[in-house]
């Protein structure tokens, strides 16, 4: 498993702890990946929720999936109890249409530092043909005294 992962939950509490917006899209964690785990994966459907009205994936959800994702692994890699991981930049190439089936996202970490981490978030499809590459960037945030005691246990990885 990769340094930088401070938290390692399964697929089952990942998927578990997903927030409203995720589930409601329908984005599935499928766990790490990488030689050395170093990655975080997820799919999400190609359906009636996430096309646009030409029946190809909307460029949105591809965002959706990916700062999701992001957003997820880089919380993952902090004290959750005492900070918070949130989106400062994200940038997306599109650069191939999906019609069906499921998308794959995969992020892997770029940099990982005290105030800041950088994730690249490549989006397959089920032939691993290329469809969207993202970059996001993340800003580490440390929860005031207030914050940490206002919601004991809501600071776990709900995205």
């Amino acid at each position: 498993m990769a340094d930088h992962w401070r938290i390692v939950p399964s697929v089952a509490v990942m998927n578990d702890t997903r927030g409203p917006a995720l589930k409601h899209v329908g984005v599935e964690f499928l766990g790490f990946h990488g030689q050395d785990n170093e990655s975080l994966r997820a799919r999400m459907a190609v359906d009636e929720r996430t096309r646009q009205r030409f029946g190809v994936l909307h460029g949105g959800a591809s965002v959706f999936l990916a700062e999701s994702l992001g957003s997820y692994a880089a919380q993952l890699t902090i004290d959750s109890a005492t900070q918070r991981a949130v989106g400062l930049d994200i940038n997306a190439n599109h650069v191939s249409p999906a019609r069906s089936g499921y998308v794959i996202g995969t992020a892997t970490p770029q940099h990982i530092g005290g105030r800041t981490q950088v994730w690249a978030i490549r989006i397959e499809d089920e032939k691993a043909r290329l469809l969207c590459v993202c970059r996001l960037t993340m800003m580490i945030v440390t929860l005031s005294a207030q914050e940490r005691m206002s919601e004991p246990g809501q600071h776990e990885f709900l995205l």
